[in-house]
Parts: structure tokens; C-alpha cells; sequence
């Protein structure tokens, strides 16, 4: 069986594993990257599991440039491994959580690579000003996104997925732009969310004869 691939990038695989096998269908193989261990500024420099290094918690914060772009061409060389194998790229979903879901959302709009979709929870999009105003360019413009947000957010505000989600559908085709939030839900997942992940994964990863 030729298999369907989603790429779910977490900092910590605790937790989504099993999230993941809660939802699994048996045409898409689920593969968990997770984060190496570095200091991080916002953790008083201390050593812990993250993508690339985060310096603040507001929209105008400083960012990684270098670190979020190198996290990104590691994203693009699990892609890039999953094709050599055998798996088109326009049959890969990049998706994750958190700092995850950032760097997939940022691979997604920067690679040469046709994916399937994206699927993006409780996230933002890394080095916005960075892209040119107005659609990209790219092979991904019309690429389907679900993005998905608490509304009780603490960690990443409930206004990071708004201002994301506007800056996307001014990148991409908005009506391929599906933006969902959870009442209650704090920085974290309900089975509510994980039923609209696998509805979206089913939808455009459909089985392969």
C-alpha cells in the first residue's frame, strides 16, 4: 500500500502520540518529529526542548531569524527523505503544535515543495514582516490550512491566531483558509480540535489505491 504521510512537528512528543493514535487512519502513516534540546532565551538561557530560540511572548518581540530558518530546512529534509522514498510531497500534511505548528506554517509558505495541506494549533506565523505583502509565489499558494485556536489561550493569545490567520489569507487563497477555535480550551488540545484535524487530514489525504 502506497501511504499517505502526516508530518506533525511538536516540541515534545508527551501527549501527542497518543493524541495521534486517537485519530489515525490506516492510509496515513503519522510521523512525530520532536525538538532538540538548547538554551533558550526565555527560559533564563536554560537548556530545554525547542525548534529554535524564542526571546518573547509578544507580537513585536524579537525573533530567531537564523534559528527558525535552520529549523525550517530540517523540516524540509524529513520531506525531502519521505519523497526519496516513494511519497509524493503533494500527499505530506505538515502540521504541529505550539512552536510546531509556527515552523510548519513558516516551511509550508517558504519551500518548493507541494504539500498537501497544513495543519496549525495554537500557533503563530515566525517572521511575518518577512514576506513581501500580497500572495506568494510559491508552489503552496492555494495549499489548504486549518488552523486552530483556544480561546483561553495564556501562553500564545488567542490574538496570535487572529493576526495569523489574517496575514494567511492575504499570503494564500483565503477561501482555503479554515480557521477554527475552542471554547474553554487553554494552550493545549480537546477531541473536538483532534476530530476537526482528522476530518481535515482525511479530506485531503484521501486512501491511494
Amino acid at each position: 500500500m502506497t501511504f499517505n504521510i502526516l508530518l506533525f512537528v511538536v516540541v515534545n512528543r508527551h501527549g501527542w502520540s497518543e493524541a495521534l493514535a486517537g485519530i489515525k487512519s490506516p492510509h496515513v502513516k503519522y510521523i512525530c518529529p520532536h525538538a532538540p534540546v538548547m538554551p533558550v532565551s526565555l527560559n533564563m538561557n536554560m537548556a530545554m526542548p525547542s525548534w529554535f530560540d524564542i526571546i518573547g511572548l509578544s507580537p513585536d518581540s524579537q525573533e530567531d531569524e537564523a534559528g527558525i530558518k535552520q529549523a525550517a530546512e530540517n523540516v524540509k529534509a524529513l520531506i525531502d527523505q519521505e519523497v526519496k522514498n516513494g511519497i509524493p510531497s503533494n500527499r505530506i500534511i505538515l502540521g504541529g503544535f505550539s512552536q510546531g505548528g509556527a515552523l510548519s506554517l513558516y516551511t509550508a509558505l517558504t519551500t518548493q515543495q507541494k504539500l498537501a495541506g497544513v495543519v496549525a494549533l495554537s500557533c503563530w506565523l515566525p517572521l511575518r514582516t518577512s514576506f513581501v505583502q500580497g500572495a506568494i509565489s510559491g508552489v503552496n499558494k492555494e495549499i489548504p490550512v486549518l488552523q486552530c485556536h483556544g480561546d483561553c489561550d495564556p501562553l500564545v493569545p488567542l490574538m496570535f491566531g487572529s493576526l495569523t490567520v489574517e496575514k494567511l489569507k492575504s499570503m494564500i487563497n483565503p477561501a482555503n483558509v479554515t480557521f477554527r477555535t475552542y471554547s474553554g480550551m487553554m494552550h493545549s488540545s480537546c477531541n473536538e480540535e483532534m476530530m476537526d484535524v482528522k476530518q481535515f487530514i482525511d479530506k485531503h489525504l484521501p486512501p491511494v489505491d
